[in-house]
């Protein structure tokens, strides 16, 4: 699933890939008090994230998209 997050102050967004399901993610950034939330993608990266300056996460589709042709 691909996340991306905006953070406040930044003109750039935090995006990568991740295993874990929209769910979780929702979940674990809600609950988390203020200070830092701890974030796993896909190849291992951990990304740590301060709470208090999230101002939105975008949580892609958990199905593949496909690769080819169509004819």
């Amino acid at each position: 699933m691909e996340v991306r997050i905006g953070i406040n102050q930044s003109a750039r967004e935090l995006s990568f890939e991740t295993d874990a399901s929209a769910e979780e993610l929702s979940s674990l950034i809600q609950a988390a008090p203020t200070g830092l939330v701890s974030l796993t993608d896909s190849k291992g990266r951990t990304f740590l994230v301060n709470r208090e300056s999230i101002t939105y996460v975008e949580l892609g589709s958990d199905t593949s998209r496909k690769v080819g042709f169509v004819s």
